[in-house]
């Protein structure tokens, strides 16, 4: 079982990361958008992209915890 596991731990924990540098990368476009921007003109696209990748990012952190915790559960038996 820990042989589907565990590359599973390192595929989600290498989507997390990728999500997060991609997420940093839209948030570092998204300032220099930002300061031309009028004021009240609402959400940018790229700031959607931004809210959708922190999503996805919490979505695989957590995919990666659970899958970690089942792999010590399975291991304490």
């Amino acid at each position: 079982m820990n042989y589907i596991l565990i590359p599973l731990v390192i595929v989600l924990a290498a989507l997390t990361v990728i999500t997060l540098v991609r997420g940093i990368v839209a948030f570092l476009a998204n300032t220099k958008a930002d300061l031309a921007r009028p004021e009240g003109s609402g959400p940018s696209a790229n700031q959607l992209l931004q809210n959708k990748l922190m999503f996805r990012r919490i979505l695989f952190q957590g995919a990666t915890i659970m899958v970690v915790a089942i792999i010590l559960f399975a291991a304490r038996k």
